[in-house]
């Protein structure tokens, strides 16, 4: 997801929306969350190892 997605303002301005907006968070919260299983081994990468792999711009 987008983080211009997550920090975008909404503006609620029917009853009834809103209502619908409460109503899902309250059900969002009540999902259990699932542990997720890596098949693939992953490394932390710094910005010096992301300019050696496509090379420093001058």
């Amino acid at each position: 997801m987008a983080t211009k997605s997550i920090l975008k303002n909404v503006d609620i301005k029917d009853k009834k929306l809103a209502r619908s907006f409460i109503y899902a968070l309250e059900k969002s919260q009540e999902k259990k969350v699932s542990d997720v299983q890596l098949s693939r081994t992953c490394a932390e990468v710094t910005g010096d190892d992301i300019k050696r792999l496509f090379g420093e711009n001058k």
